[in-house]
C-alpha cells in the first residue's frame, strides 16, 4: 500500500484501534444469533464471517509477523478465515461460508477479544525498529475492517431481503424529510493537462498511486445523482426490453437474470415498493436510484443520448470540492434526495458511482512486495471503477483519489450513479 504516516505515536495506534473494532460490534447489536449465520449468495459473506476475517488480517499480517512465538488463537482459523490470499495458504471456499454453524457466534468474540488484547500488547512492547512496519500493517488493517464494515451491511441487506418477511436490520433508522430534489443543471469542465492520484500525507491504497500528468477532453457533469423517478420512466419506455439499449454483456446477463427493475425493488399492487435496511418502503422517487449494475446503469445513459462520466472526469471534478455527503455516520443507511443548494451534489456519499473506467493500474503502478501485494494488483482485469462513498461508508475512510471496483453484473453494492457528455 501506498502512504505517508507522518507519525503515529502507540497510544494513537491504540485508540485508532479501539474506535474502529468497537465500530464493527456496534453495527451488530441490534442481531440476533440467527442473523449472524446466513449467506444466500456467494457475494454476501455471514456477519460471522467478516467479523473473524478481520480479525483474522491482525493474527495473519502483524501478530504472526512481529510477536515471538505467537499462539493462533485457533490453528484452523488461518484456513477458514482466508479471503483470497494465495501466498498465506489454501482457503475455505467462499460459497460455503454460511454451512458452517462452527465456531459459534460466541467463540467469534472470544476470537476478536484474543487478538485485540495481543494487539494492544504488541503496540507497547515492539521495539522502535519493529513500529514502523506495524504502523503501516495497522492502518491497512484498520481501512480493511471499515470496508468489512460496509462489507456487512451490505451482505446483511442481501441476505434479509432473500427471507420473505423482508426482516428490518434496524427499526429505528433515520428517515430524510427531504420531499423535493433540485434540478438537474450541467457543469462544464476546461479540458487540457492536470493530474490524478494520491500524493501527500496519509493513508492511501497503492491503486490510488502514483500520481501522474492525465490529458483530458473538455467534458459536462450532471449536477446530482440520477434518481428513481428518473430511473422509472426508463422501465416504464421500455429500457429493459430494448437491446438497442444495452450492451451485448448486459443484454446477455439481463436474459439470463430476468432483471426487469433494481435489485430489492417489488411491484407490489401497482406500487414500487423496495427492500432498505429499515425494511420495506415505498420507493421516494426524489431519492438517487441504487443497487444498479454497471449494464443498466450504462443502458440508461445510452437511453438518455448521455455516458458515464469516466473516472478521471470524476476526480478533476471533486477535487475542490469539501468531503461532506450522506455516510454512514447519518444513520439513514439509505440514500436520500439531494439537497436544494448549487454547486455540484452528492458527489460524496449516498451511492457509489459507476464510471466508464475499467480497473486498471495507473502508469508505473508497483504492487506492494509479499501477500499483501494481493489486496488490489491481481484484480486489475474485467471489473469497473466506482467513486465517492455510499451511505453505509465511514466518513473518515473515503477520499478523493478513492478507487473502489466491481465486476459489471453486480447489483448488491449501494451503486448508482450520475451521467456525463462531452463539450
Amino acid at each position: 500500500m501506498s502512504f505517508i504516516l507522518p507519525h503515529i505515536s502507540r497510544t494513537e495506534a491504540a485508540q485508532k484501534f479501539k474506535i474502529v473494532r468497537q465500530h464493527s460490534e456496534k453495527l451488530c447489536q441490534s442481531l440476533e444469533i440467527e442473523d449472524y449465520i446466513i449467506q444466500t449468495t456467494a457475494e454476501a459473506s455471514p456477519v460471522k464471517w467478516n467479523l473473524a476475517h478481520v480479525t483474522w488480517f491482525y493474527e495473519t499480517f502483524i501478530l504472526n509477523v512481529h510477536t515471538k512465538n505467537y499462539q493462533d488463537f485457533h490453528p484452523q482459523f488461518r484456513y477458514l478465515f482466508n479471503s483470497y490470499y494465495e501466498q498465506v495458504g489454501k482457503y475455505f471456499p467462499r460459497p460455503q461460508r454460511g454451512l458452517l454453524s462452527r465456531p459459534t457466534v460466541k467463540e467469534v468474540y472470544r476470537y476478536r477479544a484474543y487478538v485485540d488484547e495481543q494487539m494492544l500488547h504488541l503496540f507497547e512492547t515492539a521495539t522502535e525498529e519493529q513500529w514502523k512496519d506495524i504502523a503501516f500493517r495497522l492502518m491497512i488493517g484498520l481501512n480493511h475492517e471499515q470496508q468489512h464494515q460496509e462489507l456487512l451491511l451490505t451482505d446483511l441487506k442481501y441476505n434479509l431481503a432473500f427471507n420473505p418477511l423482508r426482516p428490518a436490520y434496524r427499526e429505528d433508522l433515520a428517515i430524510s424529510n427531504r420531499y423535493s430534489m433540485p434540478d438537474l443543471k450541467w457543469f462544464e469542465f476546461e479540458g487540457g493537462l492536470d493530474f490524478i492520484g494520491f500524493e501527500g500525507n496519509g493513508f492511501a491504497y497503492d491503486n490510488e498511486s502514483p500520481r501522474h500528468q492525465i490529458f483530458i477532453q473538455p467534458f459536462k457533469l450532471s449536477s446530482r445523482l440520477v434518481t428513481n423517478g428518473e430511473y422509472l420512466e426508463f422501465i416504464e419506455n421500455g429500457g429493459y426490453q430494448r437491446p438497442e439499449l444495452w450492451l451485448s454483456d448486459g443484454w446477455s446477463t439481463l436474459k439470463q437474470t430476468g432483471w426487469n427493475a433494481p435489485l430489492y425493488w417489488e411491484k407490489l399492487e401497482g406500487t414500487w415498493w423496495q427492500m432498505t435496511l429499515g425494511g420495506m418502503r415505498k420507493v421516494a422517487l426524489n431519492e438517487p436510484v441504487c443497487h444498479i449494475s454497471y449494464y443498466e446503469a450504462d443502458a440508461f445513459a445510452t437511453w438518455k443520448e448521455k455516458r458515464l462520466p469516466t473516472e478521471i472526469e470524476w476526480e478533476i471534478a471533486a477535487w475542490d470540492l469539501k468531503m461532506e455527503g450522506n455516510f454512514r455516520e447519518n444513520d439513514f443507511l439509505h440514500p436520500i434526495a439531494a439537497e436544494e443548494k448549487e454547486g455540484l451534489l452528492q458527489m460524496f456519499g449516498d451511492v457509489w458511482e459507476w464510471t466508464q473506467t475499467p480497473y486498471t493500474p495507473y502508469p508505473n503502478y508497483r504492487p506492494q512486495t509479499g501477500a499483501l501485494g494481493e489486496y488490489n494488483g491481481k484484480f486489475m482485469c474485467n471489473q469497473m471503477v466506482l467513486r465517492g462513498g455510499s451511505c453505509v461508508t465511514p466518513i473518515d475512510h473515503i477520499r478523493v483519489t478513492y478507487r473502489n471496483f466491481f465486476y459489471p453484473n453486480e447489483r448488491w453494492q449501494f451503486k448508482g450513479f450520475r451521467l456525463a457528455e462531452g463539450v
